[in-house]
């Protein structure tokens, strides 16, 4: 089992950020910065819980609800990553996932088999961090 403490923490200090910020700097692009960090770990999710299938796109539910959106998906993926088979750290495989850009999937990372490793969840952590930073949170 992966340990996913990192990546929900991540998670949830950014939601709170998020959930203590004015309504000024949320309208500013905070809130829009949120959402497409809570589309992005919610469509990993998916892709790993279901490779092959067509992700479903989180709604916009507005600038008041973002920080629970993203602390759904965040913890939605944490879980995924956590009981997810391990890919083995010196396969191919887990090498080719270190090198993935920040934009692909995590399924894409570690081929699309649903099977994850380190770097996997690294990746997700560094998406939640350079939001947090961009949304200056």
């Amino acid at each position: 089992m992966l340990d996913t403490t990192e990546l929900t923490d991540a998670v949830e200090r950014f939601s709170d950020r998020l959930r203590a910020a004015p309504q000024s700097r949320l309208q500013r692009g905070a809130a829009a910065e949120g959402l497409a960090l809570a589309r992005e770990l919610s469509v990993r999710a998916q892709r790993l819980e279901a490779p092959g299938e067509r992700p479903r796109i989180m709604p916009d539910a507005g600038v008041f609800a973002v920080a629970d959106q993203l602390l759904v998906a965040g913890r939605d993926l944490a879980e995924v990553l956590r009981t997810a088979p391990q890919e083995a750290a010196d396969t191919p495989d887990a090498a080719d996932a270190a090198g993935a850009s920040d934009r692909s999937t995590a399924a894409d990372a570690v081929g699309g088999a649903g099977a994850v490793d380190r770097s996997t969840m690294d990746a997700a952590v560094a998406l939640v961090r350079a939001a947090a930073a961009r949304a200056e949170l």
